[in-house]
């Protein structure tokens, strides 16, 4: 009686050589860097595949950072500037953005999954790209970056988000990461969590008089929520502090 793996072995013998034929076919119209790149690949171990992918992902962030310095250095962000975008994007919610053509119509709902880019139109992306450089600046900001603040007192910033959403502020720089469990009841039963793994972010910053750099926080960060992170409420406090150093 014929066996199971007798008839494998049988269809293999039909099937190898034709997909070897279109294996061939296929990279044979490949950019030689993607295959020297995936030969590499398949010869290395797991450990060294994941020192080179992690690599990989510091120097994507890496040049992500340097190109939202070039685009600060453009905006030479200071208080007129932070007035107007305070102005510009009051009261801008999930409703307004859909309606302003700045997200689609079935962008996931609150709450659930991030907003990725194709649920964004062009604007949209460009607006959550500027929402972050603001972000930047307003925390990290200096002469070096053409930002331009008289900053009088030192504040902290802590924000709380799920670890599953964290990447999307992995733009930040000079944070101190902190593991929490969280309990959210939705009133709508949309995502009630109990002991959600969620990650503390707290970042110090210098402010000005007035509170005006914290306000932009806010503003900066509701625009990242209702464009990328996508909570129903996102955790953000703001303390000042009255003293600080670094001890040896």
């Amino acid at each position: 009686m014929t066996t199971i793996q007798e008839i494998v072995r049988e269809l293999n013998r039909e099937l190898v050589p034709q997909f070897e034929e279109k294996l061939r076919s296929f990279l044979q119209t490949q950019e030689k860097e993607w295959l020297i790149d995936q030969v590499v690949r398949l010869t290395l171990d797991a450990h060294s595949l994941e020192e080179m992918d992690r690599k990989i992902v510091r120097e994507m962030k890496a040049r992500a950072r340097a190109e939202r310095v070039i685009r600060l250095r453009t905006l030479e962000l200071d208080r007129e500037k932070l007035v107007d975008f305070l102005a510009g994007y009051k009261d801008y919610d999930r409703a307004r953005l859909i309606e302003e053509g700045f997200l689609l119509v079935n962008t996931p709902g609150k709450g659930t999954n991030l907003i990725q880019e194709p649920f964004r139109t062009k604007k949209g992306t460009e607006l959550l790209t500027h929402a972050k450089d603001v972000l930047f600046g307003l925390l990290f900001g200096d002469e070096g970056t053409h930002t331009h603040f008289e900053r009088v007192e030192q504040e902290m910033l802590t924000l709380t988000l799920p670890r599953n959403k964290s990447d999307a502020l992995s733009f930040m720089k000079a944070t101190t990461e902190l593991s929490a469990f969280g309990t959210w009841q939705d009133p709508e039963s949309v995502s009630n969590d109990m002991r959600a793994d969620n990650i503390m972010l707290e970042v110090e910053y210098g402010e000005v008089e007035g509170e005006l750099i914290g306000a932009g926080i806010v503003r900066a960060l509701s625009l990242i929520n209702s464009l990328e992170v996508n909570e129903q409420i996102l955790y953000a406090r703001m303390v000042n502090i009255e003293q600080s150093t670094l001890i040896e």
